[in-house]
């Protein structure tokens, strides 16, 4: 355990894990497998007791990537479509790509925005909305702000969780993965209720909800 810590807080230290998050938040744009948030919280976690890295250049980082990827997936989607590779053909995320022109239809904006929080929802949301040729300028504004709270609301919970456990730094970032997503889960479970409608969880597990 100490020596799994060690290599943490080696990396954190290092010039080229910022390097590591940008590319992290592009590809998880556009492929959901790439753990993004993971890296982001967890050393948001080692940020709170060992200085590195930086919190505030984590979370710049972060939030470009977020919004570059988030793009590079709209563009993806106006040019490929949603059927040209086989990760894209599968029933649960055909679902996702469904429900997500439908939401896109009825309300663009808050979709978008809370679809950031959800890794396979953010990823069927803007690849939907390239292929809906939703407004592109519009688009970009809508992921600024969803990057930018996203961003700050990984670090911070990463900061938060941290601080508890400056002796572990690989408990405390482990913690604060397990309560990013559950938060975020919760989000999406709150904005549904309110509305009625099935939640983006739900819809992505089982596509003929």
């Amino acid at each position: 355990m100490q020596a799994i810590n060690d290599f943490i807080l080696a990396a954190a230290g290092q010039p080229w894990v910022l390097l590591l998050v940008l590319a992290c938040c592009v590809i998880d744009g556009f492929f959901p497998p790439i753990p993004s948030e993971s890296v982001v919280v967890g050393l948001a976690a080692v940020a709170a007791t060992a200085d590195v890295p930086n919190p505030w250049l984590l979370m710049a980082v972060a939030g470009l990537g977020a919004f570059s990827g988030d793009n590079i997936a709209y563009l993806i989607g106006r040019r490929v479509g949603t059927h040209r590779w086989h990760w894209m053909r599968g029933p649960r995320m055909q679902g996702a790509f469904r429900w997500a022109g439908d939401e896109l239809r009825k309300r663009p904006a808050s979709l978008i925005l809370v679809a950031r929080f959800i890794p396979i929802g953010r990823v069927a949301v803007n690849l939907t909305a390239g292929v809906t040729h939703y407004p592109h300028l519009r688009f970009v504004g809508l992921t600024v702000l969803s990057a930018t709270l996203w961003a700050s609301y990984s670090v911070g919970i990463g900061l938060f969780f941290g601080q508890w456990f400056e002796n572990n730094h690989l408990l405390g970032a482990a913690i604060a993965i397990v309560c990013a997503v559950g938060l975020g889960i919760a989000v999406d479970l709150v904005i549904n209720r309110i509305r009625g409608k099935v939640p983006v969880v739900e819809r992505l597990t089982d596509p003929e909800a």
